[in-house]
């Protein structure tokens, strides 16, 4: 990773962790006043968005140590760590919260002051989806796995604020009709729609960050950058190359090439050739290279 995209890195997650820790305390203090299942659930998902921040801060500043003979293939394995540690934390509170809205809906509902937590869905809305726009807008040149991931929760976030908002809304004009006695299951059905939506969130948080420990394939367009690459490579340099494998865990592409020899002599200095081309074309995915190259026969 480039000195560029570890330093706003660390500015991103520093700015989302201030801010998370705002959103959790408000959250959770209001919540547990006017009874909200869902406002505590925003409360407690945020304070939980912070510790995985840190997590992420502390992981990030790690990474960036040299450490050779701890990790002598490098520390890019523990950025999917974290993202599979924040995928389950988020996907546990998010079942969680799905048991205890049904167990609120047997229970009667929740009878839930509509107006004061409408106005705290507005500023969530607001400052959640502001948060989002920034960390959004700032890792569009320099990038990783662990703002991606950061980004997804503030989304996920925004999301929720907007349609916990909505339903207050609802639940407030449910209260001025003749239907009003239904109202205080608006807030523990809020809770059930909404985990059914976020479940997607940390579901695939999970499965990337699993696919990555798994040195499975990578995303398409990763692929065909690197094959498109490799073949441009091939007609540049004098010894026949063929694409062997590509993978990516956490900031680190791996590609494998095999490398035959026309003549049965290769050089040091075209190898090194072929590894400075290739570095070079790959450079605009933001990704830190690992090439290996196997000489084949």
């Amino acid at each position: 990773m480039c000195a560029r995209t570890s330093l706003n890195e660390k500015r991103i997650l520093t700015f989302s962790a201030l801010l998370a820790s705002g959103f959790a305390g408000g959250g959770l203090i209001l919540g547990m006043l006017v009874g909200s299942l869902v406002i505590v659930f925003d409360g407690v998902y945020s304070l939980v968005s912070l510790l995985l921040t840190l997590l992420s801060l502390a992981v990030s500043k790690f990474i960036e140590r040299p450490s050779r003979r701890e990790f002598p293939f490098g520390k890019s394995v523990l950025e999917p760590i974290v993202i599979v540690i924040k995928g389950a934390v988020i996907l546990a509170i998010v079942g969680y919260s799905l048991h205890s809205a049904v167990i609120a809906v047997f229970n009667g509902g929740r009878e839930v002051d509509a107006s004061i937590a409408t106005l705290f869905g507005v500023i969530n809305v607001l400052g959640c989806g502001y948060a989002w726009w920034h960390i959004a807008n700032k890792s569009k040149r320099f990038s990783s796995g662990l703002i991606e991931a950061e980004a997804k929760q503030w989304q996920m976030d925004t999301l929720l604020s907007v349609a916990v908002t909505l339903g207050f809304i609802a639940a407030w004009l449910l209260t001025l009709s003749p239907l009003a006695h239904y109202s205080v299951y608006a807030d523990p059905m809020m809770m059930i729609a909404m985990s059914f939506y976020f479940i997607k969130v940390p579901f695939e948080m999970l499965r990337d960050a699993l696919r990555e420990l798994l040195m499975m394939k990578p995303a398409e367009d990763i692929c065909r950058a690197v094959d498109k690459e490799v073949s441009a490579l091939a007609e540049q340099v004098s010894p026949q190359l063929e694409l062997a494998g590509v993978t990516k865990v956490g900031r680190e592409l791996r590609v494998k090439l095999d490398v035959r020899p026309i003549d049965q002599q290769l050089k040091v200095a075209e190898l090194e050739k072929t590894r400075r081309i290739l570095k070079d074309k790959l450079s605009k995915l933001s990704l830190d290279l690992n090439l290996t190259m196997n000489i084949a026969h």
